[in-house]
């Protein structure tokens, strides 16, 4: 038998933003700064735009790991945070677990910083669970491309699914029919050049009318 295909469903996913921290983001080598930053405001977009449950965590932001970018509570206003106050996986901590099995999601939608520990540990917890893991691949962020794939290796053969944030939000929406000027409006602020083809359309239709 085949193996099934599980898409992301918008009514049964919740997005995890963990540990995206102003000093934990300086260890991030496997992406340039700006596509990093570009990339992981996307997937915030995308959690908006479908007003998914979200869910931001930090971890010992009091010591060097620092308090999260603010960029993320910002575009994530209703997002609670939650502030652990020492535990690495965050699975162990008992206000984000029982955050994450209140939301009543089954598909968990992981990004985070360090990728082999921060998002790692928690999607392995999440797997043993009994939950649908998807690993949003370039907002997550680490020392080197080497330890990037040794993360998503283990990850993969424990049954994550690793995806970009523009795979997350074309496999929610389905059909473009559904709303071309909002979800065409995140490809057009966040993916270099798409601008140029939004324009061409909204030209089109001008002309059209």
């Amino acid at each position: 038998m085949p193996p099934n295909y599980k898409r992301l469903d918008k009514d049964n996913c919740v997005f995890l933003f963990i540990d995206h921290q102003a000093g934990l983001i300086q260890l991030v080598r496997d992406f340039d700064p700006h596509e990093f930053h570009n990339n992981v405001l996307a997937l915030a977009r995308v959690a908006r735009y479908y007003e998914a449950p979200s869910i931001l965590t930090t971890s010992f932001d009091t010591g060097p790991n620092g308090p999260i970018v603010k960029e993320i509570p910002e575009a994530l206003p209703n997002a609670p945070l939650i502030r652990r106050p020492g535990q690495i996986n965050a699975m162990d901590n008992e206000d984000f677990a029982n955050a994450v099995r209140k939301t009543g999601k089954k598909q968990v939608i992981i990004s985070g910083v360090l990728t082999e520990i921060c998002v790692a540990f928690p999607a392995l917890s999440l797997i043993e669970q009994g939950y649908d893991v998807f690993i949003v691949t370039d907002a997550s962020g680490t020392f080197a491309e080497h330890t990037r794939e040794a993360a998503h290796k283990r990850m993969v053969q424990a049954g994550c699914q690793l995806l970009n944030w523009a795979a997350v939000a074309a496999e929610i929406h389905r059909d473009w029919r559904r709303d071309i000027e909002g979800f065409g409006a995140i490809w057009r602020d966040y993916v270099p050049a798409y601008w140029c083809l939004i324009q061409s359309y909204e030209s089109a239709k001008e002309n059209k009318s």
